[in-house]
């Protein structure tokens, strides 16, 4: 069995982070485990408290990972400190995983920056070079790539940059648009764009890490980057379809609607 690894935050109320990654990771047929970045107290309705873990522990279980069971695709999410990062690029290095993908978490649905400017550019010049993709959404495109995005050519303007100066390949997510829900994959100088219809479903919490954690999961199995993300896209917005409706705020999706009796 393939084995995937997520590096990222607690959510208490199951819909992303570490909570998502699992069970994406699982329903779409690979062995999770994780290193958990930080401790979150939140819900449907907002983030009350976060705990972040010492670097130090958060070394501790990627060497207790990556000694004993290999992960064949590592997503990272969630990591908020400069410390942290350099800590998760350092081990990364140590022992040569691959199939990383790197989902840019600087943002809270808010609008508020998660991420200050150290850690920002350890970021860009430790992190994002270790991955094979990153998977920015608008909000976080723009401040990777410095452009203001209004429409597709400015998407393709932000992925380009970001891909000359950071990762080689970019998926962009356009779920933020106002034109659609249209991402765009570029990789190797091309663009390719994966085209959907917007979902009518308030409840996104944990899109964008279940996203990533799925194409971790495809590139782990051996899939292409251009398969892994097509699956990864599927499987999201049969999620979204799915219409659950759980909490007070905005909920999760279904991550398990494949099963019987989920929905």
């Amino acid at each position: 069995m393939k084995t995937a690894l997520s590096i990222a935050g607690s959510d208490s109320s199951g819909g992303a982070g570490i909570q998502a990654d699992i069970k994406t990771m699982s329903m779409n047929g690979v062995y999770a485990m994780t290193a958990i970045t930080a401790l979150t107290a939140q819900n449907t309705k907002g983030v009350r408290g976060i705990l972040e873990v010492p670097p130090e522990f958060l070394a501790e279980q990627l060497e207790a990972v990556f000694e004993d069971i290999r992960p064949d695709a590592v997503k990272i999410g969630m990591v908020c400190s400069e410390a942290l990062i350099k800590t998760i690029a350092r081990q990364l290095k140590k022992y040569g995983a691959e199939h990383i993908v790197a989902d840019p978490v600087m943002l809270a649905t808010s609008g508020a920056r998660l991420i200050n400017e150290d850690a920002l550019q350890a970021l860009k010049e430790e992190l994002l070079p270790l991955a094979q993709l990153v998977t920015p959404n608008i909000p976080e495109a723009e401040i990777l790539s410095g452009c203001k995005i209004q429409n597709k050519e400015d998407m393709l303007c932000a992925a380009r940059r970001i891909s000359e100066n950071y990762c080689p390949s970019v998926l962009l997510k356009g779920g933020h648009s106002l034109w659609g829900a249209d991402d765009l994959l570029y990789t190797e100088g091309e663009a390719v764009w994966f085209c959907a219809e917007r979902i009518d479903n308030p409840n996104t919490h944990g899109t964008g890490c279940t996203l990533s954690s799925a194409v971790a999961a495809a590139l782990a199995k051996g899939f292409s980057l251009r398969d892994a993300v097509r699956q990864a896209k599927e499987y999201v917005s049969g999620a979204l379809a799915a219409q659950l409706d759980l909490g007070k705020g905005s909920g999760p999706i279904n991550h398990l609607y494949k099963l019987p009796n989920t929905q």
